[in-house]
């Protein structure tokens, strides 16, 4: 099941839930099945870390992450996209509000031109913050790539969502994984005709770690660079589909030139 790691969960915070739809794309065909409605922004095989430069973009729930490139702008995935988000900085405990936490208003959100939904080419966007943020130890930026990633290098994907491939669960403390870039060749036969030269992946061809649905649009660091955004993938952490990630590296002068025109 192909599936986008995004917006669509909700975390309950009364005693009952409804379920809520979400699309997924299976041989090219749309489906719409009923999931259980709970927060995004998780991983399946991780372990509790602290990373000061993820973001939780919030619309009254948490619905996708993001990375702080400045104290003005954050990147996200464009598949994340919505009109009005409020970034939420600092965070680590998600359902507690700790002290370190900012909360700021977007006032621009903006998609990648060529962003194709279908597909999920072009899968990036930018969101302006109304206010600069005070960076400290707990909310401090991420660097853009100075190069594109080799295959094998060790990367960090962190997140809020799901923490099982088969089932769900949502802990509120933020999850990190750590797992490798993988070959084109890889990527490529895991999804034959769907990766485009704007995409990578990341993980284990055996499955058991992985980012999961909610966990769209956070960061995949590699080497103190920000190489990935949580894109899409097919489950979660399962054997031969690995996740596929938006190549940063890719982006840079489109973000750079963006930013100074806004």
């Amino acid at each position: 099941m192909e599936n986008l790691r995004r917006e669509g969960f909700k975390r309950c915070r009364e005693d009952s839930c409804n379920p809520k739809l979400l699309r997924v794309w299976l041989n090219n065909l749309l489906l719409i099945i009923a999931v259980p409605v709970d927060d995004d922004d998780k991983i399946v095989g991780g372990y509790t870390c602290s990373v000061p430069y993820q973001v939780s973009l919030n619309s009254g729930y948490h619905f996708c992450g993001g990375s702080l490139l400045n104290n003005q702008w954050v990147v996200s995935a464009a598949h994340c996209y919505k009109s009005r988000i409020q970034v939420r900085l600092g965070e680590y405990n998600i359902d507690v509000l700790e002290g370190d936490e900012q909360f700021i208003n977007s006032v621009k959100v903006i998609r990648h031109p060529k962003y194709n939904s279908w597909i999920l080419d072009n899968d990036i966007m930018l969101i302006k913050l109304a206010t600069s943020a005070a960076l400290n130890s707990h909310v401090a930026t991420i660097s853009l790539p100075s190069a594109c990633v080799a295959a094998g290098t060790q990367c960090l994907i962190s997140g809020w969502g799901n923490t099982l491939s088969s089932g769900s669960n949502y802990p509120e403390l933020l999850q990190c994984v750590d797992a490798p870039v993988l070959t084109e060749a890889e990527c490529s036969d895991a999804y034959p005709g769907q990766i485009t030269t704007n995409m990578i992946c990341v993980g284990f061809l055996e499955g058991g770690k992985d980012s999961c649905q909610g966990d769209s649009g956070g960061p995949v660091v590699c080497n103190g660079e920000l190489q990935g955004i949580v894109s899409w993938g097919i489950g979660c952490a399962l054997e031969g589909y690995p996740g596929v990630y938006t190549k940063v590296c890719n982006y840079v002068d489109w973000i750079e030139e963006t930013i100074a025109a806004n």
